[in-house]
């Protein structure tokens, strides 16, 4: 297979990478084809590891509870759990929440902790004014629970009119759906001005940075601890989860995507939102974006 460097080797998805490493290469070892494909060795060797039908219960159970009540940690959780008759310590729940990618929100020193040597960003959006779409864009990642499993799920958000521009599903937390989010979302919509996250390591990550940057976009990252610098789309996960997630219990990764897929389409263009007079976010992002950039022609997409 031929290896590519660089970004043309980021613009290919990860399991494309993946694909191409030969492991009986007579010139390159696999550590040395995962380096120059831009994915890691445990990627090549990963292979997805099932929790028992007990855990996987636990992890919705979890997930409903913490949309509830965001600043419980492992302590309150576990009591939370017991008080519901479930027998479980502590170091069994802070595993599954770990799993899950949940930090309470007032856990300062651990919450959306990035990767060593990944560079986070300042806040940018303090004190600004958000009045315009692709003004301000944010991610940021969930955990869907199935039948029997689990995936996690990345969307892009434009902060302003709430519209969902570009999501992706994956079974990892590696870096590469969320940039595949993004160039989605770009390609699609244009850049943002400012792209707006959490401090986790697939926003602090070179793939994701590199990305904004080579596009001329401001990065933002929200402070430590501050679980309310992201709120539109920690709403966003509160009611994708009640109105779809928590209604079925998916089998396939198939069935969750056209499940997500479904949702977001009627999301965007036809559930009326509060914040805008009760009008869908698609219907405003399309009206605001015309009378804000009237010579610029934009192709309409979903």
């Amino acid at each position: 297979s031929q290896l590519f460097f660089g970004t043309k080797a980021e613009a290919l998805g990860r399991e494309v990478r993946r694909d191409m490493i030969e492991p009986d290469h007579p010139q390159l070892s696999v550590v040395q084809q995962c380096k120059l494909l831009s994915i890691s060795r445990s990627s090549f060797y990963y292979t997805a590891k099932g929790e028992t039908a007990q855990n996987l219960d636990l992890m919705r159970r979890i997930d409903e509870q913490f949309l509830e009540t965001p600043f419980f940690g492992v302590r309150q959780m576990t009591w939370h759990l017991r008080n519901d008759g479930h027998l479980v310590n502590e170091k069994r729940i802070r595993r599954l929440m770990r799993l899950m990618g949940l930090m309470p929100i007032y856990q300062k020193p651990n919450t959306s902790r990035p990767a060593k040597g990944h560079k986070t960003y300042p806040y940018l959006l303090k004190g600004l004014r958000v009045d315009r779409p692709n003004q301000v864009w944010c991610a940021d990642i969930t955990y869907l629970p199935m039948r029997r499993g689990f995936l996690y799920l990345v969307a892009i958000m434009d902060w302003h009119t709430r519209k969902v521009l570009a999501w992706r599903i994956s079974n990892t937390l590696e870096a590469d759906f969320c940039v595949e989010a993004l160039n989605e979302a770009i390609h699609k919509f244009g850049p943002p001005e400012i792209m707006n996250t959490d401090q986790g390591s697939q926003f602090t990550s070179f793939v994701w940075t590199d990305r904004l940057r080579r596009t001329g976009v401001r990065i933002s990252m929200d402070g430590k601890g501050r679980f309310l610098d992201n709120i539109f789309i920690e709403r966003l996960w509160r009611t994708l989860k009640y109105e779809c997630v928590y209604l079925h219990a998916w089998e396939t990764g198939s069935e969750a995507k056209a499940g997500i897929r479904k949702w977001m389409t009627f999301y965007n263009h036809q559930r009326p939102h509060s914040a805008l007079g009760g009008r869908p976010p698609a219907v405003v992002y399309w009206q605001r974006n015309e009378t804000t950039n009237p010579d610029q022609q934009v192709q309409r997409v979903a």
